[in-house]
């Protein structure tokens, strides 16, 4: 009998219920025969579900959650095991990008009938992710929405209300230094230089809010998509993303540079500066900059309609 793990993670959005899990479960066992295991801890999640792929009686591994979730179960899973979303998160963009619906009894239907289809994913100083790293403003505005989270004992549900007052924080303080974003050949030599304030790698075509800042970016074609944004003040970012919501026209402003490549590395473009440049990936907080991003052609697998 074929095996669905169900991995649930009780932190990732307000709509992540028992009841939708519920109902998620039991279509999964009513309408396809499935054996359906809910599991809550990661490091079992994914050991059961490497364990049932090498047998070959894995379905799919569903995680419960967001983007975060799904990179989380990536990265903990050997390449090939079949993963698919309950979306739960509050960006959601690789579940939007796979048009996977929120409705319970439809999305265990897609689980159902879907297939498996190879997707690219990327490495960020070695870790994998999915969607997208982001250098700079952004960076400093989820490090500061993930303080706030993890600070409340039980932990928090976080949605697009939660980033105001961080994004009202950062506004008073961040600084706006300017980054070297370095497009490298396979061989890791230098081929282009960009600099600027705002640096975006992305994987898919939109970032938060649905905002298509890689509107050409194509998940499964070998090749990541930068989009590095050269004024550093807040203003040029709300034109950034004011443009890029009109079918993505921020392409066409003089200070926005949009390029494709394998590999990347982002730096502080003054190395004798003591600010530090946060960057996040998949909406999670990463740390600070340098970092060296690679793609990773195939290496995600999800099920597709």
């Amino acid at each position: 009998m074929s095996t669905v793990i169900v991995s649930v993670n009780p932190k990732a959005g307000r709509r992540n219920s028992s009841s939708r899990v519920d109902s998620f479960v039991q279509t999964l066992q009513k309408e396809f025969g499935f054996e359906v295991e809910v599991k809550t801890d990661l490091a079992e999640v994914a050991q059961r579900a490497n364990e049932l792929f090498e047998a070959g009686t894995l379905h799919a591994l569903v995680g419960v959650g967001g983007d975060g979730t799904a990179a989380e179960l990536t990265n903990r899973t050997v390449p090939g095991v079949p993963l698919s979303l309950l979306p739960s998160g509050t960006a959601n963009l690789l579940a939007k990008q796979l048009k996977y619906s929120t409705n319970p009894v439809k999305m265990a239907r897609i689980v159902g009938t879907g297939t498996p289809k190879p997707f690219d994913a990327a490495t960020v100083n070695g870790h994998l992710f999915l969607s997208m790293v982001g250098c700079g403003f952004d960076a400093e505005v989820v490090n500061q929405v993930h303080t706030a989270r993890m600070s409340n004992p039980k932990g928090a549900h976080i949605n697009y209300m939660s980033y105001i007052k961080p994004i009202l924080r950062a506004i008073g303080g961040y600084k706006f230094p300017k980054l070297k974003v370095c497009i490298l050949n396979e061989s890791g030599e230098q081929e282009k230089e960009i600099v600027g304030c705002w640096s975006f790698i992305c994987n898919i075509p939109r970032y938060g809010w649905g905002v298509p800042l890689a509107p050409k970016a194509v998940p499964n074609d070998g090749e990541l998509d930068l989009c590095v944004f050269r004024p550093g003040n807040l203003f040029a970012g709300l034109i950034l993303a004011s443009f890029a919501q009109m079918f993505g026209a921020h392409r066409f402003l003089p200070g926005c540079t949009m390029l494709r490549g394998k590999r990347f590395r982002v730096e502080p473009a003054d190395s004798t500066s003591e600010l530090v440049v946060p960057f996040q990936f998949d909406g999670d907080p990463g740390g600070n900059i340098p970092v060296d991003i690679e793609v990773m052609p195939g290496r995600l697998t999800m099920i597709t309609k």
